[in-house]
């Protein structure tokens, strides 16, 4: 078998039990496509990344073949190349153009970081995630009114396990909490995952985050991404992001705890 043929073989081969993996794009810097507004903070900061990593490249890579071009040792001479050692100006610009450019990525990271974890007081729906060995419990809270909380187990297709259904163009506010291992929550297509910790105690910062959703309706993929355990790969769930409408008749025909 050719060598591209069985290269191809292994790649269908080893994605072939994934099916939740999303389509990327290269137009977002090969991202899956995004659900939420917190989604495309982070393509810009990526894609931005990405463009600054390779012209920095560019120049190094541009710079290294004219030092070997133009300042190496010529074989029909015994002198050296021009050295420039212990030359002031040029140490100069080698320490300060790295630090300007650790200084832009640091504040754009820092200013989109902080956009990521903002959190509003009165958010439009609130979720409670349990993460558990090995699968999801959500319990929705909607206007003060708690619905009966859907529970999980290890499935092999994430349509299969527990479905959190959530309406477009709201604000969603995600309360992460574990009672056994670390877990991490993580949809692709929200683009943002964190970590389910242990032991943080309700109300610390550290267990919350906030999305807003975009007007994208559709069922997309969820998985833990933290190796938690024997059933860690089987620990599915799926979002499903409905218009306004169908969202009210979901909560009218949902169950209520209080």
């Amino acid at each position: 078998m050719p060598r591209a043929a069985a290269l191809a073989l292994l790649l269908a081969s080893a994605t072939a039990c994934a099916n939740d993996v999303p389509e990327a794009d290269w137009s977002s810097g090969l991202l899956p496509k995004g659900v939420t507004e917190q989604g495309n903070v982070v393509e810009s900061l990526w894609n931005g990344a990405w463009i600054a990593a390779l012209a920095t490249g560019a120049v190094v890579l541009a710079l290294i073949l004219w030092a070997c071009i133009f300042h190496r040792k010529r074989k029909k001479s015994a002198e050296l190349p021009p050295q420039v050692r212990y030359n002031l100006p040029i140490e100069i610009f080698y320490t300060l153009v790295p630090l300007v450019m650790v200084s832009v990525f640091f504040f754009y990271t820092a200013r989109d970081s902080n956009t990521l974890e903002k959190v509003s007081a009165t958010p439009d729906v609130k979720v409670k995630v349990e993460a558990f060995q090995w699968s999801w419990r959500f319990t929705t809270e909607v206007g003060g009114k708690k619905l009966t909380p859907v529970v999980g187990q290890p499935v092999s297709d994430y349509r299969q396990g527990p479905q959190l259904v959530l309406p477009v163009g709201k604000t969603v506010q995600f309360d992460l909490s574990s009672p056994d291992v670390i877990h991490s929550f993580w949809v692709p297509a929200f683009r943002f995952k964190r970590d389910v910790i242990p032991g943080i105690k309700e109300g610390n910062p550290g267990r919350t985050f906030e999305v807003k959703t975009l007007n994208e309706p559709g069922v997309y993929a969820g998985r833990c991404a933290e190796l938690c355990g024997v059933d860690h790969s089987r620990m599915l769930f799926s979002v499903k992001l409905v218009a306004q409408d169908e969202y009210d008749k979901y909560l009218a025909q949902a169950g209520s705890t209080q």
